[in-house]
């Protein structure tokens, strides 16, 4: 027997570009080899460079670098309050909201929901379509 999950009926979200996922918060974004070459060929950098100059070593998978005590992402800009990579933002980025560690229950959204205002508005997803995104991104 299989309980439906809390969010059976399907949840809200719209994303408003804030930019609150992507500050304050320490944490890792992990990419992939796909994901950095994608980053690279947006900025017309090699893959060595973005490696070198926004990524690190976190043992043997690899994290974006966060700015400073902020913990800002490396590629947030402050003063467009915006991603300058958002065309190629890596997949945990494109999954936000719709992380496990956020649909555990009813609180963890309303948790989400206290810093990102796109969280619980907008456009309607279904049961299906939030698990199809969880899926792609185990956080």
């Amino acid at each position: 027997m299989t309980t439906e999950p809390w969010y059976k009926d399907g949840l809200s979200f719209t994303c408003t570009q804030c930019g609150n996922c992507c500050t304050g918060f320490e944490g890792y974004v992990w990419v992939d080899d796909d994901e950095l070459a994608q980053i690279a060929a947006h900025l017309g950098k090699s893959v060595e460079d973005i490696l070198e100059e926004h990524a690190r070593p976190v043992g043997k998978r690899v994290s974006l670098r966060e700015k400073g005590v902020n913990h800002d992402c490396t590629f947030f800009d402050p003063e467009k309050r915006g991603c300058t990579i958002y065309p190629a933002r890596p997949r945990q980025c494109r999954n936000w909201p719709f992380w496990n560690s956020n649909l555990q229950s009813p609180d963890s959204w309303r948790e989400v929901q206290t810093t990102c205002p796109g969280a619980g508005t907008g456009t309607f997803f279904s049961l299906e379509q939030i698990e199809a995104q969880a899926a792609l991104f185990r956080l």
